[in-house]
């Protein structure tokens, strides 16, 4: 601590054999910067406020049916761009600020001057802006101010109307896109129903494998009549045959009319008792026999059978009537001849109904065989399918909304036609303030003093430093690392004494001088502020 002190005290005392010169130079340096502030030319400064009123009663009222803009966003974004180039272009020729800009360097300098100057704030949660401007003319910062309102208020008006027709012509073209894709879906879909029409997936409401069981179960049917038609066919022949021979010859009440043949002249009653008995089967499996169906498919079973067995009489009556009746030339081969007429006529019928089931067992059995043709495919084209009817219903689905987008659009822009966005209201017009805003002279006086001084220091420390002079044998030694023989001690007179002291009061003097001036100065400036006001 002791050799920091010291070498403090090595430094002052260089510095204080510079001290007229840094004082002198403290004087001028003062002396300048007093001038200089002087100097700078007063601001004065415009100002406004706007206040953005963005409620409506249209807008609670139409909420779901248009769309609602974030409003407050909206003119924030826009404060806080309107200091924009094309903006203060715009500004500078409302202004006629361009009057005296001739060279293209010049408008360039107007234009980054005022992007520089002019302001734009917003007070805390609320919708009120402040814009102002200082400019050493007063009619021109009005005019700069007032230019900007306008500005404001016509951009914001204007946005958002281009904001929403920008809107609804692109929605418009997204909707002429998805229309075209829309119809080149149903094209894609309407040509794969036509290419398989032949193969529907669906049918009667049964899928394609309920429709093979169907089928297989209808050719089993068919199958099965087809086998009894064969054998009653079969049994009338081999009657007709043995009565050819003479081996049929016997009564009319004998084995020909109680042979199975008679079977061929019920077909439709024995198909019916056939559908009901299957009926019967299947109601059994389900219910038991006091079951109301049950017994009603019993009552029924019972009278087609005996249905049949009064039509089996029937015939038997005729044929027992046309034998009696025949003449009684031809005896006991007049029977028999009629019997063979009978029997040939159920021969024919038996024939054609054997024909009628081969071709109804033969079309069966090719549907069933292109029904498991198509259940093998069924997977590729349900794929297909589904396919198809999944891209239809996306763009079914983005087509009506961007649909029902756009009529929202059509209805939010009459919505701000009709309200608009938000109200913009003048709340202080554009003025300027009587008094300059800046500089303020009271607080840059002091400056220049401080900064007056600061050089002096400076000055001095720096001449100390490169002219250095030693004050004691020691500092001495130290610097030149060379032995010291002796000191030589300098003794005043009385006279050097005094010459000394007056230096000394002259100092003081002059550097008192300068910083009662300099307050003289601002007591006087501060005076004139305060008359001023």
């Amino acid at each position: 601590m002791e050799e920091l002190l010291k070498q403090l005290q090595t430094v002052l005392r260089g510095m204080w054999k510079y001290r007229w010169p840094a004082l002198i130079v403290s004087w001028v340096v003062t002396a300048i910067g007093v001038a200089v502030v002087l100097k700078i030319p007063d601001q004065y400064e415009a100002s406004a406020r706007i206040y953005v009123d963005t409620q409506s009663i249209l807008k609670p009222l139409m909420s779901g049916l248009a769309i609602q803009p974030n409003v407050e966003q909206q003119v924030s974004l826009l404060s806080r761009t309107l200091i924009s180039r094309p903006n203060v272009e715009k500004l500078i020729r409302m202004a006629d600020l361009d009057l005296n800009a001739k060279t293209k360097a010049q408008q360039e300098e107007l234009i980054t001057d005022l992007m520089k100057d002019l302001k734009i704030s917003q007070a805390r949660g609320d919708n009120l802006y402040n814009l102002s401007y200082r400019n050493e003319d007063r009619d021109k910062a009005q005019r700069v101010i007032q230019s900007l309102v306008s500005i404001f208020v016509e951009s914001s008006l204007g946005q958002t109307r281009r904001d929403s027709d920008v809107a609804k012509a692109f929605i418009n073209e997204q909707i002429k896109q998805y229309e075209q894709r829309l119809e080149e879906a149903e094209a894609r879909l309407k040509e794969f129903r036509l290419r398989n029409i032949d193969r529907q997936l669906v049918a009667g409401g049964e899928d394609s494998l309920a429709r093979v069981n169907a089928l297989a179960t209808q050719l089993d049917q068919a199958r099965m009549q087809l086998r009894e038609a064969e054998n009653a066919r079969d049994a009338a022949k081999a009657q007709l045959e043995a009565l050819k021979k003479g081996e049929g010859a016997a009564p009319v009440g004998g084995g020909l009319l109680q042979s199975p043949a008679l079977a061929v002249a019920t077909p439709e009653i024995d198909a019916r008792i056939d559908a009901t008995k299957r009926n019967l089967d299947g109601l059994l499996l389900r219910y038991t026999e006091q079951h109301p169906d049950v017994v009603s498919a019993r009552r029924l079973l019972k009278d087609l059978e005996e249905q049949k067995a009064r039509e089996i009489a029937r015939l038997q009556e005729e044929a027992k009537a046309a034998a009696a009746n025949a003449p009684a030339a031809d005896g006991a081969m007049g029977g028999g001849s009629f019997m063979a007429q009978q029997l040939g006529q159920m021969v024919a019928s038996a024939e054609v109904q054997v024909a009628s089931l081969r071709a109804r067992v033969n079309e069966i059995a090719a549907r069933h065989q292109q029904a498991i043709a198509n259940l093998r495919t069924a997977p590729a084209l349900e794929a297909e399918l589904a396919q198809l009817n999944r891209d239809y219903a996306i763009h079914k689905k983005n087509y009506d909304d961007l649909v029902a987008r756009r009529e929202s659009a059509a209805m939010s822009g009459e919505l701000e036609v009709a309200a608009g966005v938000a109200e913009f209201r003048l709340i202080d017009p554009p003025r300027v303030n009587p008094k300059p805003v800046a500089p303020n002279r009271l607080l840059l006086m002091p400056l220049a003093l401080v900064a007056g001084l600061g050089i002096a220091v400076f000055l001095a420390f720096a001449a100390s430093q490169l002219r250095p002079v030693f004050h004691d044998g020691g500092e001495l030694r130290l610097k030149t690392q060379l032995p010291l023989i002796g000191v030589v001690s300098a003794v005043m007179s009385d006279a050097a004494r005094r010459r000394q002291k007056l230096e000394l009061v002259k100092f003081w003097s002059a550097s008192g001088s300068l910083v009662l001036l300099f307050m003289a100065g601002m007591a006087v400036m501060a005076f004139m502020a305060q008359r001023a006001v």
